[in-house]
This record gives structure tokens, sequence and C-alpha cells, in this order.
């Protein structure tokens, strides 16, 4: 009597090869990782502009007074992106004509001679962010904008977010974030600019 081995035929494998593979396409398909890395980074676009209208506030409480002039739109990107600042295309306030702040090795100071005008080294507790956050992509579709009136020491900062989730979907902070733009993020002190 011959000995029996066990074990998987050519097509019982084939089977479970190409089982696996309608898997695979089926979760990757499902998850969508592009658009979770879109969504990441919109994440870190919501912390990061709150981080600052924290520090601008805390700036203000602290009765700092040397504030950027109004009309001057301050960009985190060396990109050209035009000729006005994220938001304030047709249809949107064109009060603000655009400075452009050339993003260098020291465009994250904290002391003014950043992208951000603002010194938060004056604050008497310290500063409260180290450098100054930038957008994660920083290109002439992505930048942190930065719009002040020197008048009523008021501000608006804004980002365009990209993933779906963020900008159109379910939790859209564009439309729902109560300023004048439906296609930018917008926080601040007056939503108006």
């Amino acid at each position: 009597m011959p000995k029996q081995t066990k074990g998987f035929t050519l097509i019982e494998l084939l089977i479970v090869i190409a089982i696996v593979a309608v898997l695979s396409v089926v979760v990757i398909l499902t998850l969508n990782p592009a658009e979770l890395l879109r969504q990441a980074r919109d994440s870190n676009r919501i912390s990061d502009l709150s981080t600052i209208k924290s520090a601008l506030s805390l700036y203000l409480a602290d009765g700092n007074t040397n504030w950027p002039t109004t009309g001057n739109c301050y960009v985190d990107s060396s990109a050209n992106i035009g000729a006005s600042c994220v938001g304030t295309g047709s249809g949107q306030s064109a009060r603000f004509v655009l400075t452009l702040t050339t993003v260098t090795s020291t465009s994250r100071l904290n002391n003014g001679n950043g992208w951000l005008p603002v010194n938060f080294t004056l604050i008497s507790s310290g500063s409260p962010v180290p450098q100054l956050p930038t957008d994660p992509v920083r290109d002439a579709t992505n930048y942190y904008a930065f719009s002040a009136s020197s008048t009523g020491l008021t501000f608006e900062i804004n980002a365009r977010m990209e993933s779906t989730k963020y900008n159109s979907g379910t939790g859209d902070v564009e439309a729902n974030d109560g300023g004048n733009k439906t296609d930018v993020y917008e926080v601040g002190t007056d939503l108006a600019f």
C-alpha cells in the first residue's frame, strides 16, 4: 500500500490566492489611503489654526498693541498664489491686498520676523508657540493666511481643507465655521475679512 501525502492541489492554492487578492482590493478601495492622508493633514490644519488663534488672543489680552496694518494678508507660502489671499476670490471680501512673506529658514520665527508678523515673545508669560506652524503642504493652493484690522485689533486666519470629509462631507468645517466664506476654514475674532 503506497504512502499518502497530504497537501494542497494547485487549483486550491490558486483559488485561495484569488480570494485574498479580491479581499485586498476591497479593503484598499474601502479605506482609501489617499483620503485618509488628506484627512490627517486637515486635522493638523484645524489644530494649527486653533493654536495660532489662542496665541494671538493671549498676545492681545496681555495688552500688546503692536499689530499688523489693515489691508495686508500674510501667508506661509513662497509659491505664486496669484493676486488674492485665501478666500478673497470673486464674490469674496477683497479689502485685503496681498503681502506675500516668502517662506525661508526663518519663516517660522515667533518674534515678528516669521510669516506671521506678530512678536509673541513680548507676551509677559513667554511665547505660547516655540515656532509658527505652517501648512503641511504649503503650495499655491494650501497655505495659511492671516489678515488683521489695526483699528479694532481683530484678526482672521484661513486655511483650505483638502479632504472630502472636512470640505464638503459630514465634518464640513469650511461652511460651518461661522465665517463669510464657504470655501475656506476661518478662525479668529472677526470672520468678516
